[in-house]
């Protein structure tokens, strides 16, 4: 079973989340980084704000079924470097900084309340740059409290691998490899239980090492135009499969 701190594992990841936003100065410069952390400020933990226009829209003229791509960074530049892929029946609600605990605040406004068929998520690399090792136990309790909520809404869970790194550029000398192949470990064994099914990237991304195949992300973390596409050779015949 994943261990919850004392308190509630988002309550604890509430004030480091935060902080951990700033650190997106080293991609993004100051700027943006002052900019992210003010949309996610304690008033909008989560950034609900960010797609509840496009939300109320799509309730509004009935949407349902497709599925929802929930995620951080990752799946927000999967729709901006792969745009073909996603669609009125493919939603991406990445949004770039965000943790587990995070997402979970999300799921009844951005997931549920679309009523999809299925839902990707894709969650951990921040999770990894905000605990380091304690972050598989946090990742685990937020991925099962959101599993249960998809199940209990009837929408499937592709749960996603975390994508490989062996650093990441705003945490210098963070131990990456061990903490996200101990997640993913985790996901591959307890995915059955939460009667969800892993999409497992590793294979088509990571180097034995641990981190990112040459020309598969810029950063060694965010895939490229290249790294989505190998992405997608894993998850597009699960979608036609599954009719999505």
């Amino acid at each position: 079973m994943p261990r919850i701190d004392r308190g509630g594992t988002m309550v604890a990841m509430l004030p480091i989340a935060r902080r951990s936003l700033l650190t997106v100065a080293a991609l993004c410069g100051i700027g943006a980084a002052r900019r992210s952390a003010a949309a996610q400020s304690d008033a909008d933990f989560a950034n609900l704000a960010r797609y509840a226009d496009d939300n109320r829209r799509l309730i509004a003229a009935g949407h349902h079924g497709g599925i929802v791509f929930l995620g951080d960074s990752i799946t927000e530049g999967w729709g901006a470097l792969r745009p073909a892929v996603f669609g009125a029946n493919r939603i991406n609600r990445g949004i770039s900084g965000q943790t587990s605990a995070q997402m979970l605040v999300r799921m009844m406004p951005d997931v549920v309340a679309l009523r999809p068929q299925a839902l990707h998520l894709m969650a951990g690399t921040n999770d990894v740059g905000a605990f380091g090792p304690d972050a598989p136990d946090r990742l685990a309790a937020n991925l099962t409290a959101i599993c249960q909520i998809a199940h209990a809404n009837g929408i499937a869970v592709l749960l996603a691998s975390v994508p490989p790194t062996d650093a990441l550029p705003w945490q210098p000398g963070l131990e990456t490899v061990g903490p996200i192949r101990r997640i993913n470990r985790w996901i591959a064994a307890e995915a059955p239980r939460l009667a969800a099914r892993m999409i497992d990237y590793t294979p088509v991304l990571a180097t034995p090492a641990g981190a990112m195949r040459p020309g598969m992300a810029g950063d060694g973390v965010h895939p490229t135009a290249d790294g989505f596409a190998a992405m997608e050779t894993v998850l597009l015949p699960v979608l036609r499969e599954l009719g999505l």
